[in-house]
């Protein structure tokens, strides 16, 4: 683990605990570890999100909206409508 033996882990835990005290040291590594996980989670979203292949019906869908968004748009539409009140 980057080179360091259990000698220099337990000299550099020694001094955590003593600049730190023993309380502070299991919230950390509890934040430390969920900072992990955030991090691991936001990579495997981005990596998902990525990889995912883009289905060609999502192109067919926004066609159709587009196609109805005319429909509703159109001239013909609102004098079928406007008719279709005065009749009324």
């Amino acid at each position: 683990m980057f080179g360091l033996g259990a000698g220099e882990l337990l000299l550099i835990f020694v001094i955590a605990i003593l600049f730190l005290g023993p309380k502070k040291i299991p919230e950390l590594a509890k934040g430390l570890g969920q900072a992990v996980r955030e991090f691991q989670k936001a990579r495997d979203e981005m990596m998902n999100e990525i990889n995912k292949p883009h289905a060609p019906a999502e192109q067919g869908k926004k066609a159709d909206v587009e196609v109805v968004a005319q429909k509703v748009e159109s001239p013909e539409a609102k004098t079928d409508s406007s008719e279709s009140t005065k009749q009324s």
